[in-house]
């Protein structure tokens, strides 16, 4: 019996030991309105929707799911991940025809409200001409209570959020 003691404070102890450490970065969770400029469609606008994953989210390290759909209907799927006020982005940009490109970005947050954050993203999108690339800025919506719960209710989901759509402002000529 006192084996068997032993060996069960051990395996108690054992998994306490490999746990991982509670996340205890800023939580940057939300849905963001950003004003974009491309090198090759010239400025838009659109919403980028962040959501913590809480599996993976660990001591100062915060991974995220990233969204966020154009007016044109490309779909941008992907991932962040976030140590301090830097946000590194890395994403799919697939168009009405599935056709997929890689793109990467990398943003400064800062915070701007009590509840509120901005960034500013740098990215990169390659393709068979050598590729485009352009900056956003980004506010971080104020939500309703309700908005926010449901926003809050998809961290524990594993899919990725659904922005609202964008309109576009301007665009260069083609």
């Amino acid at each position: 019996m006192k084996k068997i003691v032993i060996v069960s404070a051990m395996l108690a102890f054992s998994s306490l030991a490999q746990a991982k450490p509670a996340f205890t970065g800023p939580n940057y969770t939300g849905l963001y309105e950003c004003k974009g400029e491309n090198s090759s469609i010239g400025a838009y606008d659109v919403v980028v929707a962040l959501r913590l994953n809480r599996v993976s989210s660990h001591g100062k390290f915060g991974a995220y799911y990233y969204e966020t759909e154009t007016v044109n209907s490309t779909i941008y799927h992907g991932q962040a991940v976030a140590i301090g006020n830097r946000l590194a982005i890395s994403f799919n940009i697939r168009d009405k025809k599935n056709n997929v490109d890689h793109s990467t970005g990398i943003a400064t947050i800062k915070k701007v409200g009590k509840d509120r954050w901005g960034f500013r993203k740098e990215y990169f999108e390659p393709d068979d001409s050598g590729g485009s690339y352009g900056t956003e800025e980004c506010v971080m919506k104020v939500l309703t209570p309700e908005e926010k719960q449901a926003l809050e209710q998809r961290t524990t989901d594993k899919t990725p959020p659904k922005p609202a759509a964008t309109t576009p402002r301007s665009s260069k000529s083609q």
